[in-house]
């Protein structure tokens, strides 16, 4: 899900993206910074996307 999502994200800047273990690499990275903040806030991952989410549609 992380390599779909940075694929979109390189995508939608208009540049190429990584290919391979690099953007795999780059995923995990992203995955781990992700528990990293849910840790910090005391909830899970998908709940602070659905919050994120439902603040974007504000």
């Amino acid at each position: 899900m992380a390599a779909r999502l940075l694929q979109w994200h390189f995508q939608r800047q208009g540049e190429k993206a990584p290919e391979g273990t690099s953007l795999e690499r780059m995923a995990s990275d992203l995955v781990s910074k992700a528990h990293e903040v849910a840790k910090k806030r005391g909830q899970n991952v998908m709940v602070i996307i659905k919050e994120l989410v439902e603040d974007l549609r504000r």
